[in-house]
C-alpha cells in the first residue's frame, strides 16, 4: 500500500479507453473505456492522493475536433468515474502537433509542469507514471516518476520500471 501522498499520473487512449488506431476519439460516442478501469480507478482512488491524467491530443491541432469536444469526452469520462466510486482530480491536454515540440506534448514534461503548478504537493519521486507508449515512460523518467507500460503484447520490450498488461492488472499489483 502506497501512502497517500503519492500521485498517479495515467495516459488516457490504451490505458483508459480504446485507443483508435491511426484515428482519435473525437466524440463520446468513439470513447470507449477499457475492461476493468473503472475499477481500477476506483480502487486506486483510495490508494493515491491525486489522480490526473496526461494526454496528447493532437486531434485538435489537426482540426479533427475541438477543444469543446475533447472537454465533452473528459467530462463523461471522469463522471463516469464517479459513478464508479473513483476520482480524477483533472485532466491535461496537448492540443500541439507532434511537428511542433511543444513544451506541453510528451514526452516534454510541461503536462507534469502544469499539474505540480496546481497540486504544489506533488512530488515526482512519489509519482508514478502509467502509459502505453515510449513517449509516456520518457515524460515519466525525464521529472523522476515509477513508469508502469501498458501492453497486452508480450514482445513489447519498453524501458519501464513495472510492465502490465492493463490499468486492472496495475491496480490488483497493489494489494
Amino acid at each position: 500500500m502506497l501512502p497517500q501522498e503519492w500521485t498517479l499520473f495515467l495516459d488516457r487512449d490504451g490505458v483508459i479507453n480504446t485507443r483508435l488506431m491511426g484515428d482519435y476519439v473525437k466524440n463520446v460516442e468513439e470513447f470507449e473505456f477499457l475492461p476493468g478501469v473503472l475499477e481500477a480507478i476506483a480502487k486506486m482512488t483510495s490508494i493515491f492522493g491525486r489522480i490526473v491524467v496526461v494526454t496528447n491530443q493532437q486531434g485538435i491541432g489537426k482540426g479533427l475536433m475541438t477543444e469543446n469536444d475533447l472537454a465533452e469526452v473528459h467530462s463523461y469520462m471522469q463522471n463516469e468515474v464517479v459513478k464508479a466510486g473513483g476520482k480524477i482530480d483533472k485532466v491535461y491536454y496537448c492540443p500541439e502537433l507532434e511537428s511542433k515540440k511543444a513544451a506541453c506534448r510528451k514526452p516534454n514534461t510541461g503536462m507534469a509542469e502544469e499539474a505540480r503548478k496546481d497540486f504544489p504537493e506533488i512530488d515526482f519521486k512519489r509519482s508514478i507514471m502509467v502509459g502505453d507508449s515510449i513517449s509516456d515512460m520518457e515524460f515519466g523518467k525525464r521529472v523522476g516518476m515509477l513508469t508502469v507500460f501498458i501492453s497486452d503484447e508480450d514482445d513489447k520490450p519498453i524501458s519501464a520500471d513495472r510492465n502490465c498488461k492493463s490499468l486492472k492488472e496495475f491496480s490488483n499489483s497493489l494489494d
